[in-house]
């Protein structure tokens, strides 16, 4: 999703660009990647290259690192994470019973390290969340996006459709007005995308860091002039939620990169 630029947002609006809603395109979904520039592709398709990696590497220590009161660590619980979390991330946002509410990966990260292994949930976007984050998610790249199905999610699906809809801010906008009417354009020279979040979290070059798919969805809505929800709330969690769903079938790609 791309940071919205005032000036360009209003051009926008003026073009009466034709409508290209993702639910009219059976077949024809994109992932960011492939709205990026060759070079850039370059860096994601090597791990050697890719930057996320640096995360993931550190994620991996991390899994075998004993903590909390309990003294355990994820590997004592769950194993080798190539075959017990492969598939795991493509899940994702997935319902807890206990809390009556979906959840996404990193707070199923928290919720694991205060009930197990009695330890502090980590802050959001800090190193620690996003490495484990990220290593978890490796283990899924390739693999189709399977989120949805559960039936206690509908009316959270709902809600999050509702808020993709959902003009707001200064200018008035929707997720929908660029990522589903205006996609394939460009604003501010950068590429619209359909918003399938295939690759996080991701390295993105304007970051310089890797970052949560709720990092991206705060920055639109700041850029839209509207209040952010706080990290971790409900509705972001609701929203991640509906364009997961909007992009099962889709194949993982974490740790993407983006410009």
């Amino acid at each position: 999703m791309s940071l919205p630029c005032t000036r360009s947002l209003v051009a926008l609006l003026l073009t009466g660009f034709s409508v290209h809603a993702a639910e009219n395109l059976p077949g024809g979904r994109r992932s960011g990647y492939d709205f990026m520039a060759p070079d850039t592709r370059a860096i994601q398709d090597d791990d050697t290259a890719n930057p996320g990696m640096l995360w993931v590497l550190d994620g991996d220590v991390l899994w075998k690192r004993k903590e909390g009161n309990a003294g355990k660590s994820c590997a004592d619980c769950h194993g080798d994470a190539n075959s017990s979390m492969r598939g795991v991330a493509a899940r994702y946002p997935a319902y807890d019973k206990t809390l009556g509410r979906p959840v996404d990966l990193e707070q199923r990260i928290n919720l694991e390290r205060t009930r197990h292994q009695e330890a502090p949930p980590f802050a959001y976007e800090s190193r620690d969340l996003l490495a484990l984050t990220a290593f978890v998610a490796r283990q899924s790249r390739g693999m189709a996006i399977a989120v949805g199905d559960d039936p206690e999610l509908k009316p959270f699906i709902a809600k999050g459709q509702e808020l993709f809809m959902l003009r707001q801010g200064q200018l008035n906008l929707a997720c929908s007005n660029c990522h589903d009417d205006n996609w394939d354009k460009r604003l501010a020279g950068t590429a619209i995308t359909q918003a399938h979040p295939t690759g996080y979290p991701l390295y993105r070059l304007e970051w310089q860091s890797l970052g949560s798919l709720q990092r991206r969805l705060r920055g639109c809505i700041t850029g839209i002039r509207a209040q952010p929800y706080d990290y971790g709330a409900v509705e972001l969690v609701e929203l991640e939620l509906f364009m997961m769903t909007r992009a099962q079938g889709m194949k993982m790609e974490s740790p993407a990169v983006r410009p």
